[in-house]
């Protein structure tokens, strides 16, 4: 077995022996490296460039993340690993620029334990059960009505920009938050700023993201206190009403700011599925058998909302563009996955794109094809589908809006399938290096026979 000594720069023989023997784990491996620059630069490959460190099929590779040693983990076995409370912390674990601009200081996502669980009770009563799925439908088919509607009278948003006014609107109405719609598109586009800015630490945008946030974050407190003094009524089924009156385990109410960060938590990430619908415009125009399908269903139901066909397709987009292409955690124990451990104190990452996309997992898994998730209802039990997290809902960390984020993204799919629209080939091209990410153009929709899908190409 091979040996390390930090004093002196390790042989390039010693270093493949290294990366070639499981029983040595991640603490072994010299602190010369680090790959952190490498996730900014690589992106959604990032992970790519960390399996060809170990041989096909690995469940788990070790590299360097933030200066500490850390294992890269996929596939059923990387998400039983990375759930595991017992042995599992993430405070902390996130980035700081990222904790700070898109969850908010102290928000559920930094807790771990009791804490946790006391917290994530009221997201998922406020988001997670049927009945309130079931609210949120007639919003969206009002909101997706209207931005087709826009289109055929001449209207040019892209995709991307419709869906962040319709799907914001329809989940701010939902959460019980007063104001004009045009207040709330307004209000919108600041959380998909933020969520679109986060990302970037060495751009502007991260700069804008930043003061959109702390902009956000002082309405949505002033939002808690109006409620709290009685000037604001909320519904008791609503999130706002839930947030306003959370009490902490000690049976304190939350500072105003603290509930307006997760007041926000409950409905930004719909806003934020808007990327998907950029990513559903794309392959609408790639696959136009999949779109007369859909429009057939949406004529023969009458609704946008809970196409089986439009959520099989949802489903597709959700497993093949991630949001992130990883999450990060510490261990708090040694945690061995594959045959490669990660000493207590480092990171364990999961790889979601790597898992999505597992080819232990899912036939075909580069191939884009909805029919895989067509009569699948308990999309919950696929352990390798991960693309808002994993574990239990009510004890994990599983994002409890997934329900949400399904329905908007499939009334989404439903909307433009419409074939009063065409979605123009032009600017559909992804930038894979940037997190988050989209197609460039957000995807462009237009009235089906308008003269500008006929413009040349290099003048628009």
């Amino acid at each position: 077995m091979a040996t390390t000594d930090e004093t002196s720069t390790p042989t390039p023989q010693t270093r493949a022996e290294r990366a070639a023997d499981p029983t040595l784990g991640v603490v072994s491996r010299a602190a010369w490296r680090d790959d952190s620059a490498s996730l900014l630069t690589r992106g959604y490959r990032f992970g790519e460039h960390i399996w060809r460190r170990v041989p096909g099929g690995a469940r788990s590779a070790p590299m360097r993340l933030l200066f500490s040693d850390a294992l890269l983990v996929r596939g059923a076995e990387g998400v039983a690993a990375f759930y595991d409370d017992q042995r599992v912390a993430r405070h902390g674990a996130m980035p700081p620029f990222i904790q700070e601009t898109l969850f908010g200081h102290e928000s559920v996502h930094s807790l771990d334990g009791e804490d946790h669980r006391h917290r994530k009770a009221t997201f998922v009563s406020a988001l997670y059960e049927d009945e309130q799925v079931a609210r949120l439908r007639p919003h969206l088919e009002r909101e997706w009505r209207h931005e087709v509607d826009e289109w055929i009278a001449g209207g040019t948003r892209s995709a991307y920009d419709a869906a962040v006014g319709a799907l914001g609107r329809a989940i701010m109405r939902w959460a019980g938050l007063p104001g004009t719609g045009e207040a709330k598109t307004r209000w919108a586009r600041r959380q998909a700023q933020i969520v679109d800015g986060f990302g970037v630490p060495y751009s502007p945008e991260y700069v804008l993201s930043a003061l959109n946030r702390r902009w956000s974050d002082r309405h949505a407190e002033r939002l808690i206190r109006a409620v709290r003094a009685g000037r604001l009524d909320a519904h008791p089924d609503t999130a706002l009403a839930a947030w306003a009156w959370h009490r902490d385990r000690d049976g304190r109410l939350l500072s105003a700011r603290l509930a307006g960060v997760e007041l926000q938590n409950s409905f930004r990430p719909m806003i934020a599925v808007a990327r998907f619908s950029a990513f559903a415009a794309k392959r609408l125009q790639e696959h136009p058998e999949w779109r007369e399908r859909i429009a057939a269903e949406v004529s023969e139901r009458a609704s946008l909302v809970d196409g089986p066909l439009a959520t099989a397709f949802a489903q597709e987009i959700r497993r093949l563009s991630p949001f992130v292409p990883m999450l990060p955690a510490f261990a708090t124990q040694d945690i061995e996955v594959d045959g490669r451990t990660v000493r207590a104190g480092g990171r364990i990452v999961l790889d979601i794109l790597g898992t999505d996309t597992d080819e232990r997992s899912w036939e075909r898994p580069d191939v884009f094809d909805p029919e895989r998730f067509v009569g699948v209802d308990d999309y919950e039990a696929i352990a390798a589908f991960i693309p808002h997290g994993g574990a239990d809902v009510a004890t994990g960390h599983r994002c409890p809006g997934e329900k949400l984020a399904i329905a908007g993204l499939a009334a989404s799919i439903s909307a433009l399938s419409d074939p009063r629209l065409t979605v123009l080939p032009a600017g559909l091209e992804v930038n894979e290096r940037r997190m988050p990410t989209k197609p460039r153009s957000g995807g462009r929709v237009r009235a089906a026979g308008s003269s500008d899908g006929a413009r040349c190409p290099f003048h628009r």
